[in-house]
């Protein structure tokens, strides 16, 4: 079969993993790869949907909670961002510089934001005077820029990282600057629930936090192929940027202090997450309060009964969008209902309503969930109340079903025989002991062959046992994968 004319063929979810993904996201309709800058892609009209509705959640949330959008210009002047020395040095063999107006070469050169902070400082300078203009909350949506070295990957990892979520907060004080860390934790977290995707949250270690950062928390997802995919970052930046750009306020006493900042960050992989975590070898699923198509309604005519067939499916297209469900009546005449079904599936349509003679004469729809491939048949005059209830119990069901797969995946070992073999053949996270010293961090990785990934954020477990590392008493359990 082909779609559009790209061939299609079914891939393999948990053992082609890599290409599956890219198959899926061009054959999908949802992201073309093919643009002739590596690192760079264009969200297709089906995927910009998918990306609108995923962005319109995280907007609601942030807009909720006292943030507010706005939007910040894409270059940052070279002095700029020097400001920040442990910023800049983390960044510099990743930025993409502006060098040229025209033909005459410019006094400072330009960067292409690869991050915001360093821009949006400047501006915070001139608008925070007092204590009254603070808290301060800030967000938008944007596209930055990363000269990544490493193999690229569509959405995964991009040199033009887009869309890119980024939320920028002012504060009084180290107290109200931890207060927003835990909020903005608790908004991902809702977030990542609401389109039912598992995750751990594990404090980075210093060595691999954000710079300029007082430390990063991360979110991680795991991915069909065992490896972990960072899908959000969350930064207490503590004073530092403030001191770099001199960004005070005055205070009740009529002194003057530097604020306090935390950014948070959800790029493109947030999408991509939703795509990962739901999919299987038919192609993507997904949740229904982010498919942009809801219902597929697909008629399955007869000889002699067509006109009827199609009637009937266009009443219950009618009393559906009534509802406001999002729907497509497929009229379309040169493929076969089969087709039509896969074409359907393969884009992670939640919900398909078949309706054929036979389901005509019993006066019912034959619904069938994505998730699953299940079918039921329903009374037709209770098509509504069905949809609402398969939705539901879709909505669930993904949640459940990714949260159980990704928990069996996880795996808390004592030795690093046992942790080395595990990561090897890419079995999922393994938490073991370790003594917090970074010495030791560093030789756990290298001796187990994978990344440090943190420990558990929100974690009250009292830890009893030894680091595998240098044999001292562990205080923390930290966890280890291969990663993205």
């Amino acid at each position: 079969m082909k779609v559009h004319g790209l061939p299609v063929k079914r891939q393999k979810w948990s053992s082609d993993f890599g290409e599956w993904f890219r198959d899926i996201l061009i054959n999908a309709e949802i992201m073309d790869y093919r643009y002739p800058i590596k690192g760079s892609g264009v969200w297709m009209p089906y995927g910009f949907k998918i990306r609108k509705n995923v962005l319109q959640i995280i907007r609601d949330l942030l807009d909720n909670s006292g943030h507010s959008e706005t939007l910040f210009p894409l270059l940052i002047p070279e002095t700029s961002l020097a400001q920040e020395s442990a910023h800049v040095k983390s960044f510099e063999g990743e930025c993409f510089w502006v060098t040229h107006g025209g033909y005459d070469p410019l006094k400072v050169r330009y960067a292409l934001r690869p991050t915001s902070e360093t821009v949006i400082a400047p501006m915070l300078k001139l608008w925070i005077r007092s204590h009254a203009d603070l808290p301060k909350k800030l967000y938008q949506v944007v596209n930055v820029f990363r000269y990544e070295t490493k193999a690229t990957r569509p959405i995964i990892r991009m040199r033009e990282v887009e869309p890119f979520k980024e939320a920028h907060t002012c504060h009084t004080s180290a107290e109200e600057a931890e207060q927003q860390v835990n909020e903005a934790i608790k908004l991902y977290k809702q977030f990542f629930d609401d389109i039912g995707i598992p995750y751990v949250v594990s404090r980075r270690p210093d060595w691999d936090k954000f710079a300029g950062a007082l430390y990063t928390i991360a979110f991680d997802l795991l991915c069909p192929d065992g490896r972990a995919l960072q899908i959000g970052t969350v930064h207490n930046l503590g004073q530092n940027f403030a001191k770099a750009f001199g960004i005070t306020y005055e205070t009740m006493d009529g002194s003057q202090e530097y604020i306090w900042t935390t950014s948070y960050g959800i790029s493109g992989r947030g999408i991509a997450a939703v795509l990962i975590a739901h999919g299987d070898d038919n192609g993507i699923v997904l949740p229904p309060k982010i498919a942009p198509t809801q219902v597929a309604i697909v008629p399955v005519p007869y000889k002699g009964k067509e006109e009827e067939v199609n009637q009937a499916c266009a009443d219950v297209a009618t009393k559906l969008k009534e509802a406001n469900y999002r729907v497509e009546l497929d009229m379309r005449g040169d493929l076969t209902p089969g087709n039509k079904f896969y074409y359907w599936e393969l884009r992670g349509v939640p919900i398909r309503i078949e309706i054929g003679p036979r389901d005509l004469a019993n006066g019912v729809v034959t619904i069938v969930r994505r998730d699953s491939l299940k079918k039921q048949t329903w009374k037709m005059d209770d098509v509504v109340c069905a949809v609402k209830r398969f939705a539901e119990e879709i909505t669930r069901d993904l949640r459940t079903n990714a949260a159980a797969w990704m928990k069996e995946r996880v795996y808390r070992v004592n030795s690093l025989g046992e942790a080395k073999t595990l990561l090897k053949r890419r079995a999922g996270i393994v938490e073991v002991a370790w003594c917090g010293k970074e010495d030791c961090g560093h030789s756990l990785e290298e001796a187990v062959e994978a990344r440090l990934l943190g420990f558990p954020e929100d974690t009250t477990e009292k830890v009893d046992g030894k680091c595998l590392v240098c044999g001292e008493s562990a205080n923390n359990i930290v966890r280890l994968a291969q990663a993205y």
